[in-house]
């Protein structure tokens, strides 16, 4: 069990696969906590949870406690944008809670570290230009 960790910093985003000794101390999360980013390899990095999908695609949604799926009833948000105004639909989601089940976290960059995250990822072609 993987999880796909993506960091956004502004107009950038970044895809981080986490592997599976890692992945203990990250279950149990939710939304809005904060993470620190030496789990995934960015040192001095502090990185929010703002969401994620689980293994059939499913969203999580911030409002529904846990980790279990659950139908809702929405009106528009995450994972529903209606065609009309009052259309409501139901619609399947998954909790707040980080579980084996989730594949993709979705973070923001809430403290910088040193180095930017590009530098951190891509060592290999400063080398090469030396």
């Amino acid at each position: 069990m993987t999880f796909k960790v993506v960091v956004s910093d502004k107009e950038n985003s970044y895809q981080i696969e986490s592997n599976d000794s890692i992945n203990k101390q990250i279950v149990g999360l939710t939304i809005g906590e904060d993470m620190d980013g030496k789990l995934i390899g960015l040192e001095g990095y502090k990185l929010k949870i703002t969401g994620g999908s689980d293994k059939n695609g499913f969203p999580m949604k911030k409002d529904i406690d846990s980790s279990r799926r659950v139908k809702s009833l929405v009106s528009g948000g995450i994972g529903y944008k209606p065609k009309a105004d009052g259309v409501r639909r139901r619609k399947s989601f998954r909790g707040n809670t980080i579980s084996e089940d989730i594949v993709q976290i979705n973070t923001v960059v809430s403290e910088t570290g040193n180095k930017s995250i590009n530098e951190i990822l891509s060592p290999s072609q400063e080398e090469s230009e030396e």
